[in-house]
């Protein structure tokens, strides 16, 4: 069942969440000893608040409302009585003293946290780490279930929870989702309050749903979208659910299409796949073209920006711990450290350039389409890709290209599932929108999954 559905069913009290909690343990013991996607476990503690929620009144009329419902999340959050250890041995033994702010507004609204999902050393879009080791994809074990919310991703795909927390900075939300064939949206910044931080004004960085499906997404939205002064950046919550919008969605008027920004190279497969898919607006009564902004400058943008944002978070670490970092990440700090005003200047004008750019393609387009990754899922035991279409990538990074250059411009975007490639591991399309157009993001994304057949289709048996 969808999380929509299994709410339902807890309002009308047909089922209770200790149901649902031991249902969920039970798919937990026996997938995730192949998936690794949840290795931190709350089983007894998620029993005694399944017990408490079904001992409490009928739940409020209000958006978002999740009664109950178990959830993973992503352990770059805080979760009162777990450890959360962002995928590090540095941190391999904290335990914070309470939730942090994302987490304890999921639980207010009925969020049961069972497990918490697996994640890549403090960033990255392999989830891999030395704490818990790698996590595989439900539709092959052998390829990646992508990152930074990997372990998150692959719960979802493969049944173990009906809804997860990501966050998403350079395309944690989205490339997870691509990759095991799920859905997740990458809110408008300030749409969902953000835990406490060193860099409280960041605009990179935001937290976000994923689903099976694009209406399972909009109501974890509608339970995550609030405003709280802790986050200096958050907004009111909209006068309409983002649940309404997924029922009764309008559908765009004109969308522009694009394999690869105009930027870099993108692995044929995805590109037809994608194509394909996005012809399908067509159905609804929109105009499809291949219109798209002008992107350059958004690979340098964003290299400098987060490299910045690396040394002001984890800066600190290096000189204490450096012998317990991953080199991809030594190297983002030592970027961020290194780099002069110079470049700053220059990133933060490139940005600002590139998002002028994009408001005049909004002027006349409603929605821009793309893949959401240039390659499909890579093997384990691979770090990342180091090439495209046979093109040598220059850093750790540039294979999420398509992900990272949106996350510039602050708008929503969201991944659905579309197609699988000849190997069967799932393709997924990015949805943009004007700022702050959350609600026409998930529309579109609600009739591109009608259009298709994807939606909850998940690999119910996992292969080995």
């Amino acid at each position: 069942m969808t999380a929509v559905q299994v709410v339902d069913l807890l309002k009308r009290r047909d089922v209770s969440s200790v149901e649902l909690v031991e249902a969920a343990i039970t798919r937990i013991e026996t997938i995730d000893p192949i998936v690794n996607a949840l290795p931190i476990r709350r089983f007894e503690l998620a029993r005694k608040e399944a017990e408490a929620f079904d001992r409490s009144k009928n739940p409020p009329a209000i958006p978002g409302w999740l009664g109950g419902l178990p959830i993973a999340i992503k352990d770059y959050n805080d979760v009162e009585g777990s450890i959360t250890t962002y995928g590090s041995p540095i941190f391999a033994d904290n335990r914070p003293s309470r939730s942090d702010r994302t987490v304890s507004r999921l639980q207010r609204l009925g969020g049961i946290a069972i497990a918490k999902s697996n994640v890549p050393e403090f960033a990255g879009s392999h989830t891999f780490n030395p704490v818990f080791g790698t996590t595989g994809n439900p539709w092959n074990v052998g390829r990646t279930a992508g990152g930074s919310s990997g372990g998150s991703a692959a719960a979802l795909a493969s049944g173990m929870v009906w809804l997860a927390t990501g966050n998403d900075l350079g395309g944690s939300l989205r490339i997870p989702a691509a990759y095991c064939g799920i859905v997740g949206m990458r809110p408008s910044v300030g749409r969902v309050p953000r835990p406490d931080s060193v860099v409280p004004y960041d605009p990179l960085w935001v937290e976000g749903p994923m689903g099976r499906c694009v209406a399972d997404v909009a109501l974890m939205l509608d339970a995550e979208a609030h405003q709280d002064a802790g986050d200096p950046l958050s907004l009111p919550p909209p006068e309409r659910p983002f649940s309404e919008a997924v029922r009764n969605p309008r559908p765009p008027k004109r969308v522009g299409y694009t394999s690869n920004l105009g930027i870099g190279e993108v692995d044929s497969e995805v590109a037809a796949i994608c194509e394909q898919a996005v012809r399908k607006f067509g159905n609804f009564g929109a105009e499809v073209d291949n219109d798209h902004p002008d992107f350059s400058g958004g690979f340098e943008s964003f290299q400098t920006l987060r490299a910045t944002l690396f040394a002001a978070v984890r800066g600190p670490l290096l000189e204490r711990h450096r012998d317990k970092i991953c080199p991809e990440i030594i190297w983002n700090i030592e970027k961020g450290l290194q780099q002069d005003g110079a470049a700053m200047a220059r990133a933060e004008r490139l940005r600002g350039e590139l998002f002028l750019r994009v408001m005049d393609f909004f002027g006349h387009h409603d929605i821009l389409a793309c893949p959401t990754v240039a390659v499909s899922p890579f093997p384990v035991d691979q770090r990342y890709p180091k090439y495209i279409n046979g093109q040598e990538l220059t850093s750790y990074i540039d294979w999420m290209y398509l992900t990272f250059v949106l996350t510039l411009t602050g708008c929503p975007v969201i991944s659905v599932p579309v197609g699988l490639t000849r190997e069967g591991m799932p393709v997924g399309l990015q949805i943009m929108g004007r700022p702050r157009s959350d609600s026409d993001v998930l529309a579109a994304a609600q009739l591109m999954e009608q259009a298709g057949q994807f939606a909850t289709m998940v690999p119910r048996l996992v292969k080995t």
